[in-house]
Parts: C-alpha cells; sequence; structure tokens
C-alpha cells in the first residue's frame, strides 16, 4: 500500500479537541506507517527480537499497537495479543501458558512483569513502548528492510479468545489464515481501497492497511467499549467521512439511541458490521433510518474461524426477524465461498473424522462446525483443548463452533446458542438463543437470558430479563404486570410455552472483549444462589 498509494492517509489517532470543538487527529500516510513499521523492525532486531521470537504486545490502540503488529509480521516475530479486561488472574494465567520470550509494551504492562515475575519468567527481553501517538525509536539504518521469508504455514500470532464460555485460550493464526481472512472480507463486502474505518475493536483495525483502508483511532476504552461516549464515535464518523465500522450490538445500541433522539444521520457510513453477539432485528430497523444509503451485515464467526458466514439487513428485516420472535434462533446467512459448514450431532465428547459423514437433515438442530482456508489447527500449548475442539479429516481441519444451530431449506445457518449453554430439563432440550428471541422484542426490556434453576431438587428452565434503564420493577404490581406480559409471549410457541420462572436483574455479565456476549452461566450460578 505505501508503494501503491504513499501519500494517502492510512491512520488517525485522536489527540484532543481544536478551538472549534473538531477532533485534532495525529495523521500518518502508508508511506509514513511503513516507515515506522520499518523504525521499530530495526529497533527490535536490535533488541534480540526477531524471526520465531514470541512478543507479549501490549500497546494501547493507536500508532504503535498497528506499526509494532506489522514489524513483527515483517522480521518474522509473533504478536501474542491478550485482552486487556480480563482480569489479572486469567491474564497472568495466559502469560503463562504463553510463555513469550519478549514483552513489548507500556510502561504499566513492564511495570506488572517485575512484580509478577513469575509468570513472566520466560522472558528475556522487555521493550517499552508509549502512548497512542509515540513515534518508534529513531532507527540507524535507512533504505530498504527486507522482510523475513515467511510460508502461509508459517505461525503469524497468538490471539486469545475472550473467555466467554470457559477459560481464555491462545488461538494459533498461521500467514496463511490471516490473507484468507482479508481476501474474504474484501470480496464479501465490497471494501474497495481509499474508505475510511473506524473499528471498535482493536485487533480489527490490523486488517485495515492490507486491505487499503484508512483507520481511524476510536475514542473508546479497549478493556470497557460498553463505557463508549456515543457522541465522539458520532462526531469521528461524520467528521473523517467513515464508511466502515465494526462493532458490538451494545456500542451500536448505544450509538443508535444518541442519533434518533437526536436526529442524527450517517450518510458516509457505506456498511456497519456488528458481531459478537445476536444483532437485534430492531437495532437493524433503527439504523436503516441512521444510515440513509449504508446497510448493517452480522458476520458470524469465533476468533479460531472468521467469518463463516454473514446476512445483511434486508434479510433480516424483510424475512427472518418475525421467524426469530417464533423461537426459530437467529439467522447468520449463508457460508462465505470457501467455507464448509456441517450440522453433528450434539455432543460434549471429542468428535472424530468418521462424525463428519453423518451430518443432520434440514431443520434439525445440533453442533455446528466449519472447515476453510481459515480455520485455525491448534490452540497453544494446549493440545486437549485442540482435540476437543478440532476434527482432522485428512489434514483438513474442522472447528467445532461451540455453538448450536441447523440449516433452513435456502442454506442458511440459524444461530440457536452456545452448546454449554443448553438446558436440559424433564426431558426437553432449550436453546438460548431461541428461546431469548421470543421475548427480545417486548416493551422495556433490553435483552434476557436461558438458565437452568435448581427448584426442589429438579432443574427448570427459566428466563432472566435485564428491564431497559427505568423500566425495572419497582413495586410487586409492577413486577407482576411485567411477567404477565413475559407469560402472554411465552404462550405464543411451543417453544417456550412451558416455560413458567421469570426473573430480573439489573445487568447481565458480559464478556469483556464486546461487552455483549452473555454469560449465562455465571448468571445461573447467581441467579440460584439468590434462590437459596
Amino acid at each position: 500500500m505505501a508503494s501503491k498509494s504513499g501519500e494517502r492517509p492510512a491512520l488517525k489517532i485522536p489527540r484532543g479537541r481544536d478551538a472549534n470543538g473538531k477532533i485534532d487527529y495525529l495523521v500518518l500516510t502508508f508511506r509514513e506507517l511503513a516507515q515506522e513499521q520499518d523504525n521499530w523492525g530495526r529497533h527490535l532486531l536490535g533488541k534480540g527480537i526477531g524471526r520465531g521470537s514470541r512478543v507479549l504486545l501490549m500497546a494501547r490502540p493507536g500508532l504503535p499497537l498497528i506499526a509494532l503488529c506489522f514489524s513483527l509480521f515483517k522480521i518474522g516475530a509473533v504478536p501474542i495479543v491478550i485482552d486487556p479486561g480480563m482480569g489479572l488472574r486469567s491474564f497472568l494465567s495466559c502469560v503463562r501458558r504463553s510463555k513469550p520470550d519478549a514483552l513489548v509494551g507500556i510502561p504499566l504492562a513492564l511495570w506488572i512483569s517485575w512484580i509478577f515475575r513469575g509468570s513472566f519468567k520466560s522472558l528475556r527481553s522487555r521493550v517499552k513502548v508509549g502512548g497512542p501517538i509515540s513515534r518508534a525509536p529513531r532507527s540507524k539504518g535507512d533504505g530498504d528492510f527486507p522482510g523475513a521469508e515467511t510460508t502461509s504455514r508459517d505461525l503469524a500470532a497468538i490471539l486469545f479468545t475472550s473467555g466467554s464460555t470457559g477459560p481464555p485460550k491462545g488461538v494459533c493464526y498461521e500467514h496463511g489464515m490471516f490473507e484468507a481472512q482479508v481476501s474474504a472480507i474484501r470480496e464479501h463486502y465490497g471494501i474497495t481501497a481509499g474508505e475510511t474505518d473506524l473499528p471498535m475493536l482493536p485487533i480489527f483495525a490490523l486488517f485495515n492497511p492490507a486491505l487499503g483502508m484508512t483507520t481511524v483511532v476510536p475514542e473508546i476504552n479497549p478493556s470497557k467499549p460498553a463505557t463508549v461516549d456515543p457522541a465522539k464515535i458520532v462526531q469521528a464518523i461524520q467528521q473523517c467521512g467513515v464508511t466502515n465500522s465494526f462493532g458490538s450490538p451494545v456500542l451500536w445500541k448505544k450509538i443508535g439511541a444518541y442519533c434518533s433522539e437526536r436526529g442524527e444521520t450517517l450518510p458516509s457510513l457505506r456498511r456497519i458490521l456488528m458481531a459478537g453477539a445476536s444483532v437485534p432485528p430492531q437495532l437493524m430497523e433503527q439504523f436503516r433510518k441512521i444510515l440513509v444509503e449504508g446497510h448493517v451485515h452480522s458476520p458470524y464467526g469465533a476468533t479460531e474461524v472468521l467469518p463463516v458466514s454473514s446476512i445483511a439487513d434486508v434479510e433480516v428485516l424483510g424475512e427472518t426477524a418475525a421467524l426469530t420472535e417464533q423461537g426459530k434462533g437467529t439467522c447468520v446467512g449463508r457460508p462465505l465461498p470457501g467455507v464448509e459448514v456441517k450440522i453433528l450431532k450434539i455432543s460434549d465428547e471429542p468428535l472424530e473424522a468418521t462424525d463428519l459423514d453423518e451430518p443432520l437433515p434440514l431443520g434439525k438442530i445440533g453442533e455446528i462446525v466449519a472447515t476453510g482456508p481459515s480455520v485455525t489447527r491448534e490452540y497453544d500449548g494446549l493440545a486437549e483443548a485442540t482435540r476437543e475442539a478440532k476434527i482432522d479429516c485428512e489434514g483438513r481441519v474442522w472447528h467445532r463452533m461451540g455453538d448450536l444451530g441447523y440449516f433452513d431449506p435456502q442454506g442458511r445457518i440459524w444461530f440457536c446458542g452456545r452448546k454449554a449453554e443448553r438446558v436440559e430439563a424433564a426431558g426437553k432440550t432449550y436453546y438460548s438463543d431461541c428461546c431469548e428471541g421470543v421475548f427480545n422484542a417486548l416493551p422495556n426490556v433490553f435483552r434476557t437470558a436461558l438458565i437452568g434453576l435448581q427448584r426442589d431438587g429438579q432443574r427448570v428452565p427459566a428466563i432472566v430479563v435485564e428491564p431497559l434503564k427505568n423500566a425495572f420493577p419497582q413495586s410487586e404490581k409492577e413486577r407482576s404486570q411485567f411477567i404477565q406480559c413475559l407469560q402472554s409471549a411465552a404462550a405464543t410457541t411451543s417453544v417456550t410455552s412451558d416455560i413458567e420462572t421469570f426473573l430480573f436483574d439489573r445487568a447481565f455479565p458480559v464478556d469483556v472483549r464486546h461487552n455483549a456476549k452473555i454469560n449465562r452461566l455465571i448468571l445461573g450460578r447467581k441467579m440460584n444462589e439468590q434462590q437459596d
């Protein structure tokens, strides 16, 4: 990109406001970003970091994060990226398992590595990084800086899962997998060089230089994305003419409410990618007016394989939303070209290649498995977890998504919920997304969660409701009226007709990455403890 269009903006990092209230950006061209990459590369090589080095990268979103990540790719090192918001205990556990050779991070990260040196005992070097607009150390060398010779099967990075339904795991990405992801995203969404992206998940900013898009760094706390100020996001989109943006439904709910209340529109946006949790059809409907010409897309995938499929607002609002409210689950679209998906019989045990020969028929709910060029092959240092999540079929690896769903006659995948969060009670299996879809569209409901509740020695299905702000029932009468509304909705479909228990909670536990994926297992334990 630096050679093709070196003077085009590659990166815009906010550094305050000017006298007129406009966001003041530090702007780097693709040529300047490439120079940053090379300067970091020479500096890291001088610190003994090179091909094959495992490097824990702990930089804040901004210039250093992007320049360093591409610099590590270029010298053949392997960046290790761990979510900053997962909590210290989980973070240190991830560090111990990944055994980094070097730490490249902000002063706080270096301080932590000295305080908890037992978890960082594998380190051979530490390199300090400045804030979001800090530049690379001045390089003594100049001229061409050749990249390391790497192949498509070489390890490129280790990216940790969010740990929403289990301990976080390091996913091993090869260079060829990243290349396949970039190609799939570009082709499916029609992204062209010269567009401008505002990524509200820092890791997604790394696609942009390869796609030729300008990256606008959002003013957001990556460890607590749901605390975002929507006014700042809207201002950045309007000021920079942003054409593309990625974020979780929870973030877009805040932005959508802000725009609707003030009559704001975002005409520059061609597409919004919402992922991290099921996207409410009502949110898509709201953005049909805000976007003017653009569309909302909901890609489906996981850290281990992305993207698997995708669906746009037109299809959701025109057809599938009504079925979601009837308990059919959430349609996540058709598999992308090159991706193959099968629905297998639900199992909590490791699967063999022969299990792929017996996919379930259309409409039958089972376990979703996928294979394709971006499907990762293993977890870092976790042979047993790899065995449980992967199916090796003559060298072709299938990933068990950990999700349940089915195919419809149109070849679309319907997501029914996480396998670990299904509730089995009284000889029947209840699926979270199917049940919750019946209630999520009700007035005063922000979101709902299916849990299993122990009552009189029996396990029963229950729906926990997180009401909209200022709609939490304050009296027994209000609570009774709210429950009557829920009971009426439950009676409309066989999926929920025998659910009789409804509880309320002010704030659901959610994942640290998107602040959108409900942790129903933790919520279930909390509700069961309250019942005791």
